[in-house]
């Protein structure tokens, strides 16, 4: 499976070096935030979602292009909100923590 970039899932930083590929945990949940975030934005080519390890979290990092960027972030930060609370069920679930952060 490849990220939306392009990019390996072995290539995407901030994963356990040791770790060659994704769980199928992070997959998943990759796949998700991938497919609603694409299905929001105007320039779904610009949209790449990569892993980081922060403090026993998986945080996705979701990059937009410029123009998209207030569609991601919504009036008065509701979609970002609304994809965090996804997170949180996936992550009531599957006993992982989890994490989103909007780049600029």
């Amino acid at each position: 499976m490849n990220a939306p970039d392009g990019n390996a899932p072995a290539d995407l930083p901030g994963l356990d070096p040791e770790a060659d590929e994704l769980t199928i945990g992070q997959e998943r949940v990759l796949e998700l935030i991938s497919f609603v975030v694409v299905n929001l934005v105007e320039h779904p080519d610009d949209v790449s979602v990569d892993i980081v390890r922060r403090d026993n979290r998986d945080v996705y990092r979701v990059k937009v292009h410029d123009d998209d960027l207030g569609k991601v972030i919504g009036k008065g930060g509701q979609t970002a909100r609304a994809l965090r609370v996804l997170l949180m069920a996936v992550s009531a679930r599957t006993d992982q923590r989890l994490g989103l952060e909007i780049v600029e």
